[in-house]
């Protein structure tokens, strides 16, 4: 079974969070409150993600992160990379010469054409394909601990 890890699929609904909201800057702790995710893990897969330049982050009291650019210019193929390195189905999909057998091999060009099929496919749906399908974010309360409650008042 062909599978992306589990950090892989994680960073794909941190960037869904992010997506969902362009222009905000969101602090570690509420992409990982938005997402359903433990905040140790969100910043683990901050970092390679920032490293891909899909993300931004900014510091300071209302630092936090942001996609880098839109989300219908971000493919799922720069995702995966980011998380995993270089797509690659197998060993020869990807480095000459790292398989034992790759001089007697007869299916290496198959399976670079099968890595190159997978690689478009990945290509071809953005983030914002994703967002399509992601449930949508709470609201974040104002800064300060303050949260709002809607109310109406019943008539007497």
């Amino acid at each position: 079974m062909l599978r992306v890890t589990k950090l892989t699929d994680y960073a794909t609904v941190v960037l869904t969070v992010l997506a969902a909201r362009p222009q905000v800057v969101m602090s570690a702790a509420d992409l990982a409150e938005q997402s359903g995710l433990e905040a140790p893990t969100v910043s683990k897969l901050l970092k390679p993600l920032a490293q891909a330049g899909l993300v931004e982050g900014f510091r300071g009291a209302n630092g936090g992160y942001r996609l880098a650019r839109e989300a219908a210019a971000i493919s799922l193929v720069e995702i995966v990379e980011a998380m995993e390195g270089p797509l690659a189905m197998t060993e020869c999909s990807l480095h000459d010469g790292q398989c034992g057998i790759s001089e007697h091999c007869g299916v290496r060009g198959n399976w670079r054409r099968i890595n190159d099929v997978v690689a478009d496919a990945l290509r071809a749906v953005s983030l914002a394909q994703m967002l399509d399908d992601a449930p949508r974010p709470h609201p974040i309360p104002p800064a300060g601990g303050a949260k709002r409650i809607d109310a109406r008042l019943a008539r007497a």
